[in-house]
């Protein structure tokens, strides 16, 4: 139990968690399809993929979703964000190193609440945004 807890106080405006990386396999397709349950055929099935136009299979969304979610639990603590919300902006493909990006746009106390705000992004190794968000968490 000896983790630093982040504290309302010490965070400033610019300040950034750590980024999490992460290359996308396709056992992490599989995975991914097995524990949410979403089968659909352009997450892993390579042939179905090219028959429908894409280049190969891609990512589930949410696996992105997930994996910035838990870097923002790790910064944060869990338990304490109270929103997230994104837009997915670009697919994620097989062997595309993923990292995260954690901001601190703004500091307000609200209902007697100490809450940061955060814009979060997923890039890959190009740069290129997969999925934009933003974040709150309430902090002691």
């Amino acid at each position: 139990m000896g983790e630093k807890r982040l504290s309302f106080d010490e965070i400033k405006v610019g300040d950034e968690a750590p980024v999490v990386t992460h290359t996308l396999t396709r056992t992490d397709l599989v995975r991914y399809a097995g524990a949410s349950g979403d089968f659909n055929p352009m997450h892993h099935d390579e042939v179905a993929a090219q028959a429908a136009g894409q280049p190969s299979v891609f990512g589930h969304g949410m696996f992105s979703m997930g994996l910035l979610g838990s870097a923002l639990t790790d910064y944060v603590g869990i338990g304490n964000l109270t929103r997230y919300q994104v837009r997915f902006a670009r697919q994620t493909w097989p062997d595309e190193v993923l990292s995260t990006k954690i901001v601190v746009t703004g500091k307000r106390e609200e209902d007697g609440k100490k809450l940061i705000d955060m814009a979060v992004t997923l890039s890959n190794h190009d740069g290129e945004d997969k999925v934009v968000g933003e974040a709150t968490a309430a902090l002691p």
